[in-house]
């Protein structure tokens, strides 16, 4: 009688950690997805980015506001902007912001010195909330008038 309590807990106890180990896989599991997706959206967001620049500099960054807040929607054929959330997939908020860049006296980017109106900090940041909380991912690069357009 003793020997199949003794073996009834070793099997219950192995049963529950084998349970445990998957169903953090699991958890591993759907946090990597959302991560993977995640940059992937931030990668797309920054290849928009550049299309608004290759489009025209002129109408789609430097007549923007760097004290607005802007989000990517796509009509189906184009990328647009507009200033209202859309969540994508209902779980991932994907936003961008601009800052002017200035320049110093030896024409190298710099925190102080006269505005250039010829380029722009561009940020796209991706955000989403899973069981580990909200994540935050960010990107950042330099668009400039390539074109002069």
């Amino acid at each position: 009688m003793v020997e199949m309590l003794i073996g009834a807990s070793i099997f219950s106890i192995a049963l529950f950690s084998i349970s445990n180990f998957f169903q953090q896989a699991l958890r591993a599991s759907k946090t990597t997805q959302s991560t993977v997706q995640g940059d992937y959206l931030l990668e797309e967001g920054m290849e928009a980015a550049k299309i608004f620049r290759d489009l025209s500099y002129t109408n789609n960054f430097r007549n923007m506001s760097t004290t607005t807040t802007y989000y990517f929607s796509w009509n189906g054929t184009n990328w647009a902007t507009t200033t209202t959330n859309t969540f994508i997939d209902g779980k991932f908020e994907r936003k961008f912001t601009l800052a002017d860049v200035k320049r110093d006296v030896n024409q190298d980017i710099a925190s102080s010195g006269t505005y250039d109106p010829d380029i722009k900090l561009v940020t796209v940041s991706v955000a989403w909330h899973d069981i580990t909380g909200t994540t935050t991912h960010s990107i950042q690069t330099y668009v400039l008038n390539l074109f002069n357009n």
